[in-house]
């Protein structure tokens, strides 16, 4: 039989790391503000709070990592050590470490603790594996540039090392969390757990004519209609033998919505352009050949997300994780069921580097099967009636799946009640508190709705 991986969810909160234990996770990540990636939107700001989780996560015979991921400036490498010291006191079960001084000064203070390697690393090959299993870590999380193949060639090659691959989450538009836009354009630096997401944000593309002198002379609203088209009538066979596109060879500038006027021009090299938004990583159909690989760690992305995130994705790759240990075949439902959370768009990052235009149909047919929006929480069930915290409008006459880890049911919402009683038809949106028939058994339940 085969073995089964972890399931590694990120925990930003202590509600939101119950809700993946209850779901099915394994093990959860969370960082101390300073000295991991995600300063931002960080519940475990305190020693007390960072205590409670590594508590309740072993009460529940559950692991609990700390992300200590950042690449240290000299100033910070003067606290590190003595801040370090409480943290690991309440014995964390790894530290995920990216720094190489940082990894130096905890192998020497801390040679027990074990050390997991960040994928702001970027490991990429199997002699990378080798050096750090050399080092004394006992983890190596894989660079997500890897494809399937590159990654079972590392485990055949390093059988001794532990590894761990992202299977779902946001993607960095360079080496993971390599990039510079955020320290660019608002003097905030990604790789010190500052990252303003400048690669997300809402921008226009306008096409610029340069004058005799190499400035920008007009600005023209660029239409890409017409590219489109042609680019559609060319053979997908045949894109790499075809000549570069004049367009190509024009200057753009971009516009970013919260800055109308500031026009930036986009600059591009050899290997591309790196300004653009990434689609979100969702791999969940590759989790049986992951598996079979024996990788030993599949991990989520996401600690700035919201608890329902937290709970559908542990929920959908702990099926497809015992589905494939038990030889089942996978289940495209779960397409559609990740379909419904917040993404920009999903891709298998590079896993499959090239994907046929039939697989390309399939995975989006399949991914609109079973579509849903998150719509409440179940606060609690008293004598047959629901509270439930509206998070999206709903009505009477939808069909409504109750996210539980007993397991989801579907419901005909046929009536409902505002929270004094009356008879509504519509739960208009967050901040409302409705009443809806729901069992007793199905207390503290998600809502979605299907759409």
């Amino acid at each position: 039989m085969l073995k089964a991986p972890e399931l590694l969810l990120p925990a930003g909160s202590l509600d939101k790391m119950h809700a993946a234990f209850d779901f099915g996770a394994d093990a959860v990540y969370a960082g101390q503000p300073r000295y991991s990636l995600r300063v931002r939107n960080n519940d475990f700001s305190t020693l007390q709070a960072l205590q409670e989780g590594i508590d309740g996560a072993h009460a529940r015979g559950k692991q609990f990592f700390v992300a200590s991921n950042i690449f240290a400036h000299n100033a910070k490498l003067k606290t590190y050590l003595r801040d370090m010291e409480p943290v690991i006191a309440m014995k964390p079960d790894a530290l995920i470490m990216a720094d190489p001084g940082l990894i130096m000064m905890v192998r020497d203070k801390w040679p027990e603790v074990p050390v997991h390697l960040s994928v702001q690393a970027n490991a990429v090959n199997w002699a990378d594996v080798k050096f750090w299993h050399r080092m004394g870590l006992t983890r190596v999380i894989l660079s997500r540039e890897l494809s399937l193949d590159e990654i079972e060639e590392i485990r055949q090659q390093c059988p001794e090392m532990e590894l761990e691959v992202f299977v779902h989450g946001a993607l960095c538009i360079a080496y993971s969390g390599r990039c510079l836009l955020s320290g660019y354009f608002n003097h905030r630096d990604p790789n010190q757990g500052t990252c303003t997401n400048s690669c997300r944000w809402d921008y226009k593309v306008r096409h610029a004519q340069e004058d005799a002198t190499g400035d920008f002379a007009q600005v023209i609203p660029l239409r890409f209609n017409k590219a489109l088209q042609e680019a559609e009538q060319r053979p997908f066979s045949s894109l790499h033998q075809q000549p570069r596109h004049p367009l190509a060879d024009q200057a753009y500038l971009i516009e970013e919505a919260e800055r109308p006027g500031q026009l930036m021009p986009i600059m591009e090299d050899e290997h591309g352009t790196y300004i653009m938004n990434s689609k979100d990583l969702r791999a969940v159909e590759h989790i049986e050949r992951l598996v079979r690989i024996g990788v030993d760690s599949l991990k989520v992305e996401g600690r700035t997300k919201s608890l329902y995130y937290a709970a559908r994705t542990a929920q959908v790759y702990r099926q497809a994780i015992d589905d494939a240990v038990a030889g089942r075949p996978f289940n495209v439902d779960l397409l559609g069921q990740l379909q419904g959370l917040a993404n920009r768009g999903y891709t298998d990052g590079f896993y499959q580097r090239h994907h046929t235009q039939s697989h390309q149909n399939y995975m989006r047919g399949a991914s609109e099967a079973n579509r849903s929006q998150y719509v409440g929480d179940v606060l609690s069930v008293e004598d047959g009636w629901a509270r439930v915290d509206v998070k999206n409008r709903f009505a009477v006459g939808d069909r409504l799946e109750v996210i539980h880890p007993g397991g989801n049911r579907d419901v005909a919402l046929t009536r409902m009640l505002s929270d004094d009683g009356a008879d509504i038809s519509v739960a208009p949106g967050s901040g409302h508190i409705v009443r809806i028939a729901l069992d007793a058994s199905l207390d503290r339940a998600l809502l979605a709705r299907y759409l």
